[in-house]
Formats: C-alpha cells, structure tokens, sequence
C-alpha cells in the first residue's frame, strides 16, 4: 500500500466494467482511502450504470480490509456528450470502422472530459490520485487512451488546478489475458481466503462490458452479446488467460 503523504489518496474511474472493476481493486491494494466516479452520457448500454451499483456492494461484501478504504461513489451527468458525438455508442448504430481507421464506437473528447471533471471532483474532494483503465495493447485504437494522452493531461491538470496530480493507468501496457491474472493476483494479495477466484468470479458475475448491454446471454467471460468489439476483446483475453493458467 501506498504510504506517500502526496498520493495515497485516490479517485477511480469506474465504469462497472471488467477494466474498471480491476483497477478498482489494484487502487483498493494500493491506496490508503479511494472514492469512485461513474459518468452517465446517454450511452446504450446503461446497465453498466446498474452493474456499478452490484460491483461496489460485492466489493465492500466479500473484502472487509478493501471495505475499510473504500469511501463515497460519485455519478455525473455529461448527457452533453451525446449531443456532440455521432457514435455507435450514444446512437443505434451498427459498429463499424469509420474512414479514419477508427472504429465507430470512439466517442471524441470522452477521455478527456471524463479526467478533467474527475479531476475537478477530485480537488475538491482532497484526492490527488486518478485512477483509470485506459490501455495501447487490448484496445480499439482510441487516441484517448494513449499513454502520451494520459501523460499530457496529468501535465495540464495539475497545472491548470495548481494541485499535484498523478493519473495512475495500471492496465496501460498489458492485454486483457493479463488483465484478468492481475485480478486474480489482486484477489489473493488482498488478505481473503481464496480472494483471487473471488475477485475473478465477481468480475464475471457482476461486472458488465458488452456494449449493446445485453445481461441475458451468460458466457463463460460474463455477460454480453458476444459479438461487439468489447465482447470479443473480452472473450479472447479469457479464452488466452485460461489456457496458459
């Protein structure tokens, strides 16, 4: 655990998703207290709103030393990024990849927007740590998520609040195989009989990817349509992670 008097403290970009959900643990091990933040923006697969709800509950449930550290949860209402952005994500699209190499799930500026007003949230809240599940290996090529994405913006926030931020990105340089043995790790380092299969086995249950929000169809990864682009990063980093455990 993190003993820094500057950065023990630390706010978590939670979605509700798998990515989300582990480096919600990775800041529950790390980090002496750690708040959560979610962002509703018209998305089409609002479930994950309800299975943020269901992941925090499960957490504070079956790890009682991550329970101790893990404070308020936040949702804002940036409706507006559906107004500005034509996406598979915020209309009923089809998913497809766009002229610009892009796929069109890419919402422009979320990224951006989602940090800057976590960091807003986060000042105001004494939290000097931003956590988020952003990567360049198991990813769709979201400009967004870019690691000099990320290390511009800890730069222009910290200076634009005047207030020492480090916008922590765990998952940045692994794939989703190890994504999901890093939950597993998580899970046993954090002090629970058998925490590494529970934290897996919570993250299959409860959490939720699938960007069409389907939650009928049970697979062995968790629940999705199994066909969008999340699904399919998602069932893959499975199927890999299972073979080589």
């Amino acid at each position: 655990m993190i003993t820094s008097p500057v950065h023990s403290r630390a706010l978590v970009l939670f979605s509700g998703g798998q990515d989300s959900t582990t480096c919600l643990a990775h800041a529950l091990q790390r980090y002496a207290y750690v708040e959560t933040i979610g962002f509703d923006y018209g998305q089409r697969h609002r479930v994950e709103l309800q299975a943020r709800e269901a992941v925090l509950a499960e957490l504070r449930q079956r790890f009682a030393a991550w329970s101790l550290r893990l404070g308020e949860d936040h949702l804002l209402d940036v409706g507006v990024l559906g107004q500005v952005s034509e996406t598979s994500l915020t209309r009923d699209t089809a998913f497809a990849m766009e002229a610009s190499g892009l796929p069109n799930t890419f919402v422009p500026g979320r990224n951006l927007l989602f940090l800057t007003l976590a960091a807003a949230m986060a000042y105001r809240r004494g939290l000097s740590v931003i956590v988020t599940g952003v990567c360049e290996t198991d990813f769709s090529g979201y400009p967004d998520c870019r690691d000099d994405s990320m290390k511009a913006m800890q730069i222009a926030l910290s200076l634009g609040m005047d207030h020492r931020f480090l916008i922590d990105t765990p998952l940045m340089w692994i794939d989703k195989a190890q994504t999901w043995q890093l939950a597993c790790d998580l899970g046993e380092a954090s002090g629970v009989a058998g925490g590494g299969q529970a934290l897996v086995d919570l993250i299959v249950e409860h959490s939720h990817t699938c960007y069409l929000g389907d939650r009928e169809h049970r697979h062995a990864w968790g629940y999705g349509c199994g066909q969008c682009p999340a699904c399919e990063l998602r069932a893959a980093g499975w199927q890999r992670w299972r073979a080589g455990s």
